[in-house]
């Protein structure tokens, strides 16, 4: 199958490596020349814990050189997903598909606004990666992906999606309720991502201390509140005991905030905890927990990386 994947940062860099390894025609697409650069001339280097391996995507900054593809993935931050719906709407083909596993909440609607409802599948993934360098990537962690149409029930053309990922080496289920895979994924971030950007801490060390624990338990349950609150069942029964276990299966992983704000790069706070705060405030719930932590990132993005004068 031929693929696209807008947005090669680490994450879009490791599905497309797994995937152009499994046999796919695979063009990354960003806006980073020197990765790119390095992507078609040496080959995309994934770290693991188990070595390093080199495979080799197509990759380009222009769009319009990659044609028609079967599938689009969408990986851009939340803050670029309406422009990555263009680029995206261009790519498609007469039975394309795109499917986005971006974190954060409202980024499938914003696709189907341009390329139709019917086009998109949304899902998530606790896979983790970093970004090392031009052309390196870090694989710091392996979890579970869910994938589904954004009406209820599973199409075949879902099921067709997650095997091929599967196959690739990125086990997929195929799931008929991706409101729950959404906040079920949003939910992880608002315990996890917030809190790395603002202590500097890797995904697993927010377990080492009792503080951070309690934290993390805070801010999700309130979050848990709101989302059962509007009706969404989640697809775990203990949600602080599954964002402890997921920050400890992506021990190593620096999360996509914390990188976000090492490089003083916007975050997608706004649509993880912030999309809590907005979520109650429709609901009538207080949430001072996930909206100090909003501010605090926000504060972080406008003051640079924690740089202290003497």
């Amino acid at each position: 199958m031929k693929i696209a994947i807008i947005g090669a940062g680490a994450m879009g860099s490791l599905f497309g490596g797994k995937l152009v390894s499994a046999g796919h025609e695979v063009w990354l697409y960003d806006i980073w020349q020197d990765h790119v650069d390095k992507i078609n001339r040496d080959g995309l280097v994934i770290a693991s814990a188990v070595g390093e391996t080199t495979v080799r995507p197509q990759a380009t900054t222009d769009s319009g050189k990659i044609g028609s593809a079967e599938l689009v993935i969408v990986f851009v931050k939340a803050t670029a997903t309406r422009a990555a719906a263009k680029t995206a709407l261009t790519l498609m083909g007469a039975d394309s598909i795109v499917l986005t596993v971006q974190n954060g909440y409202g980024n499938a609607e914003k696709l189907a606004e341009v390329v139709g409802r019917e086009r998109v599948l949304a899902g998530v993934t606790s896979h983790g990666a970093t970004m090392l360098g031009p052309g390196h990537i870090k694989h710091a962690g392996s979890g579970e992906t869910h994938i589904g149409q954004l009406n209820a029930g599973i199409s075949d053309r879902t099921r067709r999606i997650a095997a091929l990922m599967t196959d690739a080496g990125i086990v997929t289920t195929a799931d008929g309720d991706v409101a729950s895979l959404i906040w079920g994924k949003l939910l992880i971030n608002v315990g996890i991502n917030a809190l790395t950007a603002i202590t500097g801490l890797k995904n697993g060390q927010l377990n080492d201390y009792e503080e951070t624990r309690e934290l993390m338990r805070l801010v999700v349950d309130e979050a848990e509140h709101v989302v059962r609150a509007a009706g969404i069942k989640l697809p775990y029964s203990d949600s602080f005991a599954k964002i402890a276990d997921i920050a400890q299966a992506t021990a190593e992983n620096k999360s996509s905030m914390l990188q976000d704000i090492s490089n003083n790069r916007l975050t997608e706070i706004d649509v993880i905890n912030g999309a809590v705060v907005n979520e109650g405030k429709r609901l009538g719930i207080a949430t001072p927990f996930n909206q100090v932590l909003t501010l605090l990132v926000h504060t972080l993005e406008k003051c640079g990386t924690r740089k202290i004068d003497p």
